[in-house]
């Protein structure tokens, strides 16, 4: 009985994963054309060992740079400091838009989040009151995510996607495939973390 238990347990999970890899993947390739905004939010990613962003991070920025240019707004650097980072996302990211030219007094610094719930509530205390219209900048794996966690949080997200390195794209489908799924669990199961 344990066993059969067991099996169908097992079963059960891979047909979860599977449905949930699947809706990740529409949805990361369903994201619609972004809106014009009020505000923009880059959400971090690791630091190198020498203060550098690393490459996904990078990317992230790229497309932050490339969305100021169409469109001068405030820029939330959200992220903090990991046990293996020599200092916060948030202060990596600044220091690298700001060597792009982007004026200092743009960018919002939030270097308190550990997770995108806690990235996008933090950023959203950071704009002024009434911001709605936010542009979301991050993965192209995570943007789902990240854009249905802001309207949960209500507010009007259009987003973009940083590409990622292939040799990256299965762990971090993967992983983003068990963060949905703990994402509908806390719908029901409001006392398990999310990510």
């Amino acid at each position: 009985m344990l066993i059969k238990t067991i099996f169908t347990l097992a079963v059960l999970f891979v047909l979860a994963f599977a449905f949930l890899f699947g809706y990740l993947l529409v949805r990361e390739h369903n994201i619609p054309a972004p809106k014009p905004s009020q505000a923009m939010i880059v959400l971090g990613a690791q630091v190198t060992s020498d203060g550098e962003p690393s490459k996904q991070l990078e990317l992230r920025l790229m497309e932050a740079l490339k969305a100021y240019k169409k469109q001068n707004m405030p820029i939330v650097v959200s992220g903090a400091q990991g046990v293996d980072e020599p200092a916060t996302e948030a202060s990596v990211m600044k220091a690298w838009l700001e060597k792009y030219d982007v004026p200092s007094q743009h960018i919002l610094v939030e270097d308190k989040s550990f997770n995108t719930q806690q990235n996008i509530q933090n950023a959203i205390k950071l704009l002024p009151e009434g911001t709605k219209d936010v542009l979301i900048i991050t993965s192209d794996y995570h943007l789902p995510r990240a854009m249905q966690i802001a309207k949960d949080l209500l507010l009007n997200p259009s987003g973009v996607g940083s590409p990622i390195l292939p040799e990256y794209w299965i762990k971090n489908h993967a992983r983003e495939t068990m963060a949905w799924g703990k994402y509908y669990m806390n719908q029901f199961l409001p006392f398990i973390p999310t990510e």
